[in-house]
């Protein structure tokens, strides 16, 4: 029988992997799609006066019930995303239309849009919480086109239809044409500079792949390392470029036409539906509200860090210039043979330089750190941080299926002991996962009609260092980092604590959903935190306090270069988004011109960012990129509080969960930042951070 028919019988209902076969998708699909169909007539059909329970709210929560189409969709695109084939990708282009001509039905619907107006206009003494979920009804509808005439609505069809198929045809294209590159070396003397840990790695992978030597290849934990380490300049160039042209070449992975229908495709529908520019019809439910508030941000940073980016980038370039003859700086040997040497910083030398600079100035680099940083023990410190905050505890669960070897299953348990959540880890690279860092839910938390507080399941996806033959995994500090980066997502999911499924967790405004995330981001360089997880996997000893006085030291290394990269991602992702009239620009040297007010360094002829820019493109952050800086001048705001009171304080951590984590999106942001603030956030606290902006003394 399909497991999606029946009642899952596993640990918490949690999602049978084992069961599921790629079979079971598209029944489950076309039998969820007809029971949608069927009780949306049942509710247009119901003689009694529009309500909010009989209208708003699901009138089949009876026992035993569940929204099959939800449940089915739910499974098949995160394993589309972590897990996926060759027949996964041709079921997703053959079920995606489908599925966005029936979502078109619902939204455009007369008779459904008619009760929810109806309520909308005569509701009576809802709460705060139920007003939301109305309002967001509400609103969903006429974003979606209810209030179009025929002709309207006709085209909007045509539109959405297009936009999904292409969205979708952006990521399976990325996906292949990312896996497909690899470097492959056979000459050792080529491995020159690179530390013992990518050298293991890279001999992992060509084993792996059933070639001799060492394979390297554009996924994170193998590109990084190369870039940073390697001696050979015009081995870093040619990885350099493949990362950077992916997709832009003349082949069916090709997704220059791509993006430019994607642009124009949101700009007509916002038009469509009365706005000027796709960013207007975005930000209309955004916290910045208009594209002149997002501008004024980004501009601001440019203003606050250019001149320390500009000093970076100088001290980065005389660095350059001092070493660029030194032979072994750039892999030339007798057993090397390398072309002539160019005479100016390249992009393919930035990482290199940059760690040599840092080096220099503060004597550390990621090596140092990493035997520090072993998988297991990162796993107990960041959920150790986890309970001294909040009182929760994990407990592995090999009896929770799951989709991969990889993926580890934790049962977690508030500090009543009470079941709180299930949480999916997710943590190295593999041929069918996109690159990248994520979090998800296979469940969503809600109170049911019986009084149930439904607990979530929650999932985060990384690209985390893999282990050897020799050596298990060993992290980066930046890894470190993107592990409570996507753990303070899960945390938002795992602490809900709403009514409606809808706006619990990290259903959220887009630009205020990065901020529990970012937050949990500084605790990487406390001090405190370190030194509950950071031993050494071979001697036992703690990280010593001059590493992590080094660490703290180097915080703000290259930090106004950082800012500006992703201000400059800002810029590109606005200016697509507020196209007024069709976007006709070839989309390489628009890129170049975009951004070009926050790039510093070379911009080279052929590389092309849009074209592998998923958040954008396809991961629902088109016109909302600027949400990273936005949310954080929340975290650094919000972290400054707990600064003042310390980092492991109790009851500020609850204020947090109970003002924030736990309110999902049942009122205005702002509402709640300022609950748990009591006022409103300023950039200082981020400047100060950052070294931009001192105290007076």
């Amino acid at each position: 029988m399909n497991p999606f028919f029946e009642s899952y019988g596993t640990p918490h209902d949690t999602v049978p992997f084992d069961r599921i076969r790629l079979e079971h998708f598209e029944e489950a699909f076309m039998e969820g799609i007809r029971r949608d169909n069927e009780q949306i007539e049942k509710t247009i059909s119901n003689p009694e006066k529009p309500t909010f329970d009989n209208t708003i709210i699901n009138t089949e929560e009876d026992e035993g019930y569940y929204d099959l189409l939800s449940r089915v969709s739910t499974v098949f695109f995160n394993l589309l995303s972590a897990e996926t084939n060759d027949e996964m990708d041709a079921l997703a282009q053959k079920m995606q239309p489908i599925l966005t001509q029936h979502a078109n039905d619902v939204r455009l619907n007369p008779r459904l849009f008619e009760r929810v107006r109806y309520v909308h206009l005569h509701h009576r003494k809802l709460t705060p919480e139920e007003k939301m979920l109305l309002d967001n009804c509400y609103e969903g509808f006429v974003r979606s086109g209810a209030l179009l005439d025929e002709a309207g609505k006709q085209k909007l069809r045509e539109l959405t239809e297009e936009a999904s198929m292409l969205g979708l045809q952006f990521s399976q294209n990325l996906l292949k044409e990312q896996k497909a590159f690899s470097l492959d070396i056979t000459d050792e003397a080529l491995l020159d500079g690179l530390p013992e840990t990518a050298r293991e790695a890279a001999a992992l992978t060509a084993k792996e792949q059933g070639k001799q030597g060492w394979v390297f290849t554009l996924d994170t934990p193998s590109y990084s390392p190369f870039m940073t380490y390697s001696t050979q300049r015009e081995l870093r160039e040619q990885l350099y470029m493949a990362r950077n042209t992916v997709c832009t070449h003349q082949n069916s992975e090709n997704n220059l036409a791509i993006c430019q229908r994607l642009i124009n495709l949101r700009r007509e529908i916002a038009q469509l539906l009365g706005y000027k520019t796709y960013a207007d019809y975005v930000l209309r439910r955004r916290m910045a509200t208009n594209s002149r508030n997002v501008y004024k941000l980004l501009n601001d940073l440019i203003d606050a860090y250019k001149p320390t980016a500009l000093k970076e980038r100088e001290e980065l370039r005389k660095l350059f210039n001092k070493q660029r003859t030194t032979a072994d700086l750039y892999g030339q040997s007798e057993k090397v043979r390398c072309r002539p040497l160019q005479d100016k910083l390249m992009p393919w030398d930035s990482g290199f330089y940059s760690h040599k600079l840092q080096m220099k100035k503060y004597n550390i680099d990621q090596e140092m750190l990493r035997p520090y940083f072993e998988l297991s023990k990162v796993i107990d410190g960041v959920f150790g941080l986890a309970n001294r905050l909040y009182g929760i505890t994990f407990k592995e669960n090999s009896d929770i299926p799951v989709y991969h070897p990889d993926v580890k299953a934790y049962e977690v348990f508030d500090k009543d002991g009470s079941f709180l959540a299930v949480f999916y880890a997710d943590f190295h690279p593999r041929k069918g996962k996109q690159g990248g860092a994520w979090m998800t839910e296979y469940q969503g938390q809600y109170i049911d009609k019986k009084g149930e507080n439904v607990r979530p399941h929650v999932s985060v996806v990384m690209n985390l260092t893999k282990p050897t033959e020799n050596k298990p995994a060993l992290l980066t500090l930046g890894e470190v980092e993107t592990f409570l980066h996507e753990f303070g997502h899960s945390l938002h999911g795992m602490f809900a604590n709403t009514r409606f499924e809808s706006l619990s967790g990290t259903n959220v405004w887009w630009d205020f959903v990065e901020l529990p995330s970012q937050f949990m981001e500084n605790f990487a360089v406390e001090k405190e935190f370190l030194r509950t997880f950071a031993f050494h996997y071979e001697t036992g000893e703690p990280l010593p306090d001059e590493l992590i006085e080094r660490i703290v030291r180097s915080r703000n290394f290259m930090v106004a270069t950082a800012c500006l990269r992703q201000v400059s991602f800002g810029l590109l992702d606005m200016a697509y988004y507020t196209q007024r009239e069709p976007f006709t620009a070839d989309i390489i040297p628009f890129e170049k011109k975009a951004w070009q007010k926050a790039i510093l360094g070379e911009q080279l002829e052929n590389t092309c960012m849009t074209v592998q820019f998923s958040h954008i493109m396809a991961g629902g952050y088109a016109a909302g990129y600027y949400s990273y800086k936005w949310a954080e001048v929340l975290d650094a705001d919000a972290f400054a509080v707990f600064k003042r009171h310390g980092i492991f304080n109790q009851e500020i951590a609850q204020r947090f969960r109970d003002c924030i984590l736990s309110k999902g999106g049942t009122e205005h942001p702002m509402t709640l930042y300022k609950n748990f603030k009591g006022s409103e956030p300023t950039i200082d606290a981020l400047l100060k951070r950052n070294g931009i902006k001192r105290d007076k003394r």
